[in-house]
């Protein structure tokens, strides 16, 4: 006698009725369907969508129950709303369906979404082309492998409750006094800077820029600038020079063309000004974080290149530090992207630690010959929060100050 199979219970988010209709008739699925993912939260919650409540002081004090038994997310990747990545970012962000497993259609061969998905954590990215008996065994090994392996790691998370930092006060006075007495000291190599950025081209000597600090704290970040000033629209000078994208950026979305005027394949969002597919305006922003990164890139001045070599470019930040955004002392603050994608928990306990000018992971790569991966760094700047002490900071300092001249910058 056949054995019976044991149905298993899936949501399914997005639009295309046909692949819903694949997983009912296939006799492996109980399928629910949501249209997007804000639909799909209040079923999976009941919380009334305060789970996309951005308040970044509260959020970890609320606790969000799972009301609903279900064996798989499955969504699909462009929807109305947000996608389904963000979707993914805040589910796990609130500590949601851990051990559920996640998996996202896409229905455009996209390699570089693919690669998001996979680096965000997400289970399986699938292209159109399903077949509905491959992810019911793909959904039960990984449903074993989540209760086997991570329960012992979420119980103890679970205990782990999120506590603000706060500055001591002995490292609050010493920032205070070493910050003023430096701005006073230096105050002359600074002015000479500005005029020295300001005779070689036109523009404000300085700029800044959103970042993200202790307790995700957002704040006005600020620098010398050492790039011209319309190094934004200079990209194309500097395209042969890029080292990491594989592939010519759209400059309108093929998958746009395909759909009837007045459609489009994702949300339009604003990006630089102009209204675009969130589709296009994601690879637009993968190529210019590419960009930024280019070694000796020309649109940096010549004056720039000193600043950067010496560091000066960053003594601004001392004004940060009196404002009491950073210390002098912790892990670098992140732009807003960068720390909206550090949603796991091993790496998020960075963020329970000061923004420093310096911090650990800078002078480890100052003494080393070779690169430091990303995994590396954030591993520091957990180790920096969890073992951080007024003495070790002291110890920091002395060795960033025997580094400071260095012909890569950190």
């Amino acid at each position: 006698m056949e054995k019976e199979i044991p149905i298993m219970n899936i949501l399914y988010i997005g639009k295309d009725q046909s692949v819903a209709d694949l997983f009912r008739s296939s006799g492996y699925f109980n399928v629910t369907v949501m249209g997007n993912p804000l639909a799909a939260i209040y079923w999976l919650t009941d919380n009334q969508f305060k789970i996309f409540d951005l308040d970044k002081d509260t959020r970890f004090d609320i606790k969000y129950e799972e009301k609903q038994s279900i064996d798989a997310i499955i969504c699909e990747l462009l929807l109305p709303g947000i996608n389904a990545f963000s979707f993914f970012r805040r589910l796990k962000l609130n500590k949601l369906y851990q051990k559920t497993p996640f998996m996202v259609i896409s229905f455009f061969m996209d390699y570089n979404s693919k690669k998001n998905a996979y680096s965000l954590g997400i289970d399986d990215f699938y292209h159109k082309g399903l077949n509905p008996e491959n992810i019911y065994n793909r959904i039960k090994l990984l449903k074993k492998f989540k209760s086997e392996f991570e329960n012992k790691t979420i119980s103890v998370d679970t205990n782990v409750s999120f506590n603000a930092y706060k500055t001591p006060i002995i490292k609050r006075t010493f920032d205070i006094l070493l910050a003023a007495t430096a701005l006073l000291v230096l105050s002359p190599l600074m002015l000479l800077t500005m005029i020295a950025i300001r005779l070689e081209s036109k523009g404000k000597v300085y700029y800044f820029s959103k970042r993200v600090g202790s307790n995700y704290k957002i704040f006005d970040f600020y620098k010398f600038r050492s790039m011209y000033p319309d190094a934004d629209k200079r990209l194309k000078e500097v395209e042969h020079l890029n080292q990491y994208i594989g592939e010519t950026v759209e400059v309108t979305c093929a998958e746009c063309a395909k759909l009837p005027e007045g459609q489009y394949c994702s949300p339009l969002v604003y990006y630089d000004g102009e209204q675009m597919c969130e589709r296009i305006a994601n690879k637009q922003r993968s190529a210019r974080k590419a960009f930024l990164k280019i070694k000796d890139d020309p649109r940096i001045t010549k004056v720039g290149r000193i600043i950067r070599m010496t560091s000066i470019d960053e003594l601004p930040q001392l004004i940060n530090v009196l404002k009491g955004n950073m210390s002098i002392v912790g892990n670098r603050p992140l732009p807003l992207n960068e720390a909206e994608a550090l949603t796991k928990k091993k790496w998020s306990r960075r963020f329970r630690a000061a923004a420093g000018l310096t911090g650990l992971w800078q002078v480890e790569k100052r003494g080393r010959s070779g690169p430091i991966s990303e995994e590396e760094r954030f591993a520091l700047d957990n180790y920096y929060a969890e073992h951080n002490s007024f003495w070790g900071d002291i110890i920091i300092i002395f060795r960033t100050f025997g580094a400071i001249f260095q012909k890569e910058n950190v």
